[in-house]
């Protein structure tokens, strides 16, 4: 499909159809490609999240399954509110744009700030933000964690921050540790040095009854609900495969 441009429909609408010498020799690139490890994702450029199409390229994470629960927790959280006036998010760590965009198609009352420290992740979320005619909605932040942002100001902060310990490291797929931004993976020694200084930022940018929401790992969940001890109503959901995902608490 991508050597050829085209949809899955017309492969097998089309058996008999050769490539030519230039586009067997591309297909053969990609396969070589694809073969010492480099993920289809980043050969392709592309990757689907919530239904909708993301750019991606190796300056982001590439977007996966389990971050939608991160997208349908806010979503229950905001039906359980009711209605109310606009809402205001912040994404941190945006990378490819995946949960702000997702939250802007879902919310058209929710003003969004999307942060991220890396200047080329926000290039590509910029990107998708534009081809999902979104840009208006969302603004973008270049900084570490949420030290720029107003106090007392947000209704969400939703992050899929780096959550793996280096201790870790062998544990993670190949592909993962070979080509992912390592930055959008690891977080330091025990996998918690990221949500040690974003639960204290975001309980700082919040509004009062404001609310946190986190991917994590069943690693580190117990010492998640540690470090967020002085919030409330405080939660862990799992994900479709019952492992613990995605954290939730008040401020």
């Amino acid at each position: 499909m991508f050597t050829l441009s085209c949809d899955r429909a017309y492969l097998y609408a089309h058996p008999e159809r050769e490539l030519s010498s230039d586009e067997a020799a591309q297909y053969e690139a990609v396969l070589a490609e694809r073969s010492r490890g480099v993920p289809a994702q980043y050969i392709t450029g592309h990757q689907e999240f919530w239904g909708m199409d993301f750019i991606v390229s190796p300056a982001v994470l590439i977007p996966r399954p389990e971050t939608e629960h991160v997208v349908e927790a806010v979503l229950e959280c905001v039906a359980k509110d009711g209605p109310g006036g606009e809402l205001r998010i912040a994404d941190v760590g945006t990378g490819s744009g995946c949960i702000a965009l997702a939250l802007a198609k879902e919310l058209p009352q929710a003003a969004i700030h999307a942060i991220d420290i890396s200047a080329a992740a926000l290039e590509i979320a910029s990107a998708n933000a534009a081809r999902h005619r979104l840009e208006s909605r969302i603004e973008f932040h270049q900084g570490d964690l949420l030290a720029e942002l107003s106090q007392n100001y947000f209704d969400f902060v939703v992050s899929n921050p780096p959550y793996v310990g280096e201790s870790e490291a062998d544990e993670v797929q190949l592909e993962v540790r070979k080509f992912e931004p390592r930055n959008a993976v690891f977080a330091g020694p025990t996998g918690t040095e990221v949500i040690a200084r974003l639960i204290p930022q975001a309980r700082a940018v919040l509004k009062p009854s404001g609310r946190l929401v986190m991917e994590i790992s069943a690693t580190i969940a117990e010492e998640t609900r540690r470090l967020l001890q002085v919030w409330r109503e405080v939660e862990v959901k799992p994900d479709l495969q019952a492992i613990e995902r995605v954290a939730i608490a008040k401020k």
